[in-house]
């Protein structure tokens, strides 16, 4: 590692051809939103302002969990230019009540003539060991198919996206009075702590979840550029007595002549099915709004809110048109020391099944690596085992497979079926890993 005269610059590592791996600094940050915004662009020979002012808020220094630091770069000194840039985004997440930290890289980006060089790896690499050093156990991405499982991830692990669509026209009218019987305003910073609350409720129906400390809600309410790609409007659903009901995200603009719920939750005691319709013609008022202010064709609404929720089914005449969900990308180095660390929720869950106080071994097998998982009258402890190729397993799981088994994604079942060379063996076997990892449905607001 060296610095270059002044002292500003952390080089990380010469790469040759006279391409060097650095650290960023904020004299940076227009050179990174010019490549970003060009690489990121929906298609070639266009640029995103969007992902420009997303890059731009990241290298601002107002971000709660990320500093200009944390951004390499791959520096061209002969031209005097930036060809290529990764950020590492640390935050905390949950495990069916369980926090781990989690190292999101993101805006993973080569201008053309750099790329084919090893770029990308050479700054995932340093990315992946600033996320150990800081204690992370997993790293999370959204990309691409295919291209992050070069790198040690698994596409799977978790739903992204997934939502239902309506129609303008569609938009339910109100059926009784002169007034909606529940508004929507924008949120204010007194309102946080009640979001906070609220967000609890979401939590407890999804098996992973980002936490969030008060300056990222904070942040999440007024720390971005509208203009960024990842901006959203924060509201707060009302009662027709002004009494705070739940919360709301959309949009700050239309996407493809749409404009997108991104969240959505209420109170226990309030009934998703007198709220929604509000909702929904709320929705269709501002896509219009938008419209007339940007000059464009505002066409659809669109429920963001991943592969299942509360809405969908109460709505599903006003949202017609399903999309299905895609993937996040997962990377996990120490499976075993995860299983660990979860293994409070693995012992609730063995003991609300036909397991409970089971004894016994339970070997997994990745064919190169494994695990094993020990029982002691319900207790579990979870390390390591190098299967021989005469060791006998009692499940198997190829490649990273078994990460979509351990985060919902997929049932045992299904990735059997999927996969002919994964399976369980044996009644026992079956019955464990069936217990353990329930197939359960996630949509992660991860921080951005």
């Amino acid at each position: 590692m060296t610095h270059d005269l002044k002292g500003e610059r952390e080089v990380l590592r010469d790469l040759g051809d006279g391409l060097v791996l650095r650290r960023a600094t904020a004299a940076d940050t227009e050179a990174v939103a010019a490549l970003n915004g060009a690489v990121h662009a929906d298609a070639p020979q266009t640029f995103s302002a969007q992902i420009a002012a997303w890059t731009r808020d990241l290298m601002s220094g107002n971000h709660p969990t990320y500093r200009v630091s944390d951004w390499t770069v791959v520096e061209d000194t002969g031209a005097g230019r930036i060809a290529s840039t990764v950020c590492l985004l640390s935050q905390v997440w949950s495990y069916s009540g369980i926090s781990f930290g989690v190292g999101r890289p993101e805006l993973v980006g080569t201008l053309p003539e750099y790329r084919r060089r090893g770029l990308v790896r050479a700054q995932l690499d340093v990315l992946h060991g600033w996320s150990a050093e800081r204690g992370e156990l997993v790293q999370a991405i959204t990309g691409i198919p295919w291209y992050y499982r070069q790198f040690g991830y698994e596409l799977g692990g978790l739903n992204l996206g997934g939502a239902r669509t309506g129609y303008l026209p569609l938009a339910p009218a109100l059926a009784f009075g002169p007034s909606e019987p529940n508004t929507v305003r924008a949120a204010r910073e007194e309102d946080l702590p009640f979001i906070a609350r609220v967000y609890e409720r979401r939590m407890e129906r999804d098996r992973v979840v980002c936490l969030r400390t008060e300056a990222e809600w904070r942040y999440e309410l007024n720390g971005r550029d509208p203009a960024s790609e990842v901006s959203a409007c924060l509201c707060v659903v009302e009662t027709s007595e002004g009494e705070a009901a739940g919360y709301l995200t959309h949009s700050e603009r239309l996407r493809n002549g749409a404009i997108i719920l991104g969240e959505y939750e209420l109170l226990p005691n309030i009934s998703w099915l007198a709220v929604t319709p509000m909702v929904i013609r709320y929705l269709a008022t501002r896509a219009q709004q938008y419209a007339a202010r940007n000059g464009q064709q505002a066409m659809y609404y669109t429920f963001g809110l991943g592969a299942e929720h509360p809405s969908y089914e109460l709505a599903a005449k006003h949202l017609p048109q399903v999309q299905a969900p895609y993937a996040w990308y997962l990377r996990m180095v120490d499976i075993p020391g995860f299983l660990q660390h979860i293994a409070p929720t693995l012992e609730r869950r063995l003991e609300m099944s036909s397991l409970a106080g089971h004894t016994g071994l339970l070997r997994v097998s990745f064919y190169r690596s494994g695990l094993q998982l020990r029982f002691s009258q319900g207790t579990i402890t979870a390390d390591t085992w190098q299967p021989a190729p005469t060791d006998r397993h009692d499940a198997a799981f190829p490649g990273l497979t078994f990460l979509q088994l351990l985060f919902g994604y997929r049932s045992l079942d299904e990735l059997a079926y999927a996969f002919a060379d994964c399976g369980a063996r044996g009644d026992e076997a079956r019955a464990l890993l069936n217990a353990l990892f329930p197939k359960q449905a996630s949509n992660v607001w991860a921080l951005a």
